[in-house]
């Protein structure tokens, strides 16, 4: 049996592997330091004079100057990004609707973290993202993503802070790192989160003009600056006020897809649903309802259009003359009047998409989206959510052939993202799901969401997807409304790194169950799915073999078991199952003897089976 690791893992050991795979003959060892006893620490290394004859290409190195976007602490984030971290998700049942069929996902913790805790389960499983972080205006917060504090510490000043007791500060224009600090929040995470986008997946994100800058640099360096698709202009507000020297009614959306081209194969399908009106014509051939286009070519001969006489009536037109021909031959080309026209046909319209750079009141405003869910709410809770009309857009655009697809926003806020997923598929009978993050920020005793009783914001965006489900379920009975929450927290395993000088007697007692008190086999149910790459979705089924509690997971693909003195006859059962993996607590068996026998048991029933202990 093989021992899980319960952590995430270290990203930079995973990336050192691939390189090493591609190119081995660059691996080798280096002395980087000595050890308490003198003795030389040495650890692996990548050579980079052989690397670079590898690539046949130039590796910058130095302070040569070149192009790129710096700030400081970036070197830093990439530690961060690498580093593994010791939390887990654990399941919040009182908090979940729906807990046992649900597919969707709301987390409730740092998304720095969970961003972390998903790159297994979720890598490249993401077909769209939309975010709206905090725009850096001076008073909204931003993360301090100092993993290293105590969960006691927290900030005096802002008294905000995460259950896991990460900081969270508020970055006022006065702070000399202003900007720096902003850029590190997110660059971490939008590296992580691009791990997830599916390869034809596409991320979006709000932003306005503090940041808008800053943000198309750091994207143009995460996901490359040939994958942006466009940086849309959203009129978010409606009325004009004086309170600068020009009044901004409008966020930016940055558009950009994890590999455009993937998106360009299927250009004409992504975009928002066809105008399909003016379609009154029909020769009752069999082609169906169409509308006059004119065939003349626009720019004339600026553009190049070919000139020619066809049908009496001489111009620059669209098409060579041969194509027109074929097209007249057709019955797509006619004369009326002094002028041409070609057929379009309803068929082809509804086969082609479209969209632009800037999106108006069919995207909903700021104004009406906070009245809406006010209405929804029964009372104020939120002062900026974004549009549903908005979220909608995207969704249209992205998912509208994958009615199967997983959406993340790991800046949950109001839930407007989950609203607009449910509403969607209530209205193409989809199964797409949700994930959204949201750290529990608390509210402020000032505001009139809690004197309306809520104490945090996941509050907020969790009894707004209850509401909103009651609506919808209205519209469509068979959209699944649940969802499954997680708080993140400290690993289920206890901490047993030690180093000799701190070892005492006593210990080797505490240690003889590796779990903490307080866990259920629920919560070691959970990370053991995120361990092993199982989605947080997955169907659970729990049954009873001799008296233990078992899970089986996603139909046997995962079977657990972590209830203690399990006999030969658990074992045997589990093992006729033939799962994919196995799982048991480490200090589970009954005795030597249900010990010895179980490699003995599997190899007779289930030899394939992967056995994993805690």
């Amino acid at each position: 049996m093989d021992k899980l690791k319960m952590g995430t893992k270290n990203l930079a050991d995973v990336n050192y592997k691939k390189l090493a795979a591609l190119f081995p003959n660059a691996v080798t060892e280096t002395i980087t330091g000595y050890d308490e006893n003198g003795k030389t620490i040495i650890e692996r290394a990548i050579d980079a004079d052989v690397l670079r004859q590898e690539i046949s290409s130039t590796v910058v190195e130095g302070r040569d100057e070149r192009y790129q976007f710096t700030w400081p602490d970036k070197k830093k984030t990439y530690a961060d990004i690498n580093a593994p971290i010791d939390s887990t998700l654990r399941p919040s049942r009182g908090k979940s609707v729906n807990f046992d069929k649900t597919e969707n996902v709301y987390i409730e913790g740092d998304n720095f973290e969970a961003l972390k805790l998903l790159q297994e389960t979720y890598l490249e499983k993401i077909k769209m993202i939309y975010i709206d972080p905090p725009y850096n205006t001076g008073s909204d917060f931003i993360y301090n993503d100092d993993f290293a504090e105590d969960s006691n510490e927290y900030m005096q000043d802002s008294e905000q802070i995460d259950n896991e007791g990460n900081r969270m500060v508020q970055n006022t224009e006065t702070n000399g790192r202003f900007h720096s600090d902003w850029l590190n929040m997110m660059f971490p995470r939008l590296k992580l989160a691009r791990n997830l986008l599916a390869e034809d997946g596409a991320i979006f994100i709000s932003i306005d003009d503090n940041e808008v800058t800053n943000l198309t640099k750091i994207m143009d360096e995460v996901f490359g600056a040939r994958n942006r698709i466009a940086i849309i202009c959203h009129k978010s507000r409606a009325s004009i006020s004086n309170d600068k020297i020009i009044s901004p009614n409008h966020n930016m959306i940055l558009f950009y897809a994890k590999e455009i081209l993937n998106l360009e194969e299927k250009r004409k399908m992504i975009g928002l649903d066809p105008i399909l009106e003016g379609f009154g014509l029909d020769d009752g051939d069999g082609r169906g309802e169409y509308r006059l286009v004119p065939v003349d070519g626009p720019g004339g001969e600026k553009k190049g259009n070919p000139f020619y006489e066809f049908l009496g009536i001489e111009g620059y037109w669209r098409f060579s003359k041969d194509t027109m021909q074929d097209k007249y031959n057709e019955g797509l080309v006619v004369k009326r009047g002094n002028s041409l026209y070609q057929k379009y046909f309803k068929s082809k319209a509804a086969s082609t998409r479209r969209t632009a750079t800037t999106w108006w009141d069919d995207a909903g405003l700021m104004s009406t989206a906070t009245s809406k869910l006010k209405s929804l709410m029964g009372g104020a809770t939120f002062d900026t959510p974004k549009p549903i009309e908005l979220i909608d857009k995207m969704l249209r655009m992205i998912t509208f052939e994958d009615e199967n697809a997983i959406i993340l926003d790991f800046f949950g806020g109001s839930s407007t993202t989950a609203h607009a997923v449910l509403q969607y598929n209530a209205e193409t009978n989809g199964k797409r799901k949700f994930i959204l993050v949201q750290v529990p920020e608390k509210i402020s005793e000032k505001l009139e969401a809690y004197k309306n009783g809520y104490r945090d914001i996941c509050e907020i965006g969790e009894e707004r997807i209850r509401k909103a489900a009651v609506e919808i379920m209205k519209i469509n009975k068979d959209v699944d409304t649940g969802f499954r929450v997680f708080t993140i927290e400290e690993s289920n395993m206890k901490e047993t790194f030690y180093s000799p000088k701190e070892v005492q007697q006593s210990l080797f007692m505490t240690y003889t169950d590796n779990i903490k008190e307080d866990r259920t086999p629920e919560d070691l149910l959970f990370q053991v799915m995120l361990e092993l790459g199982v989605l947080l979705s997955s169907n659970i089924e729990e049954n009873e073999i001799a008296g233990k509690r078992v899970f089986n997971v996603a139909e046997g693909f995962l079977i657990a078991c972590f209830d203690t003195n399990i006999s030969d006859e658990v074992i045997k059962k589990v093992a006729e199952l033939k799962p994919l993996y196995a799982v048991f607590r480490d200090s589970s068996m009954a005795n030597d003897s249900v010990a010895t026998n179980f490699e003995q048991i599997f190899m007779t029933y289930s030899p394939d089976t992967v056995r994993k202990v805690l």
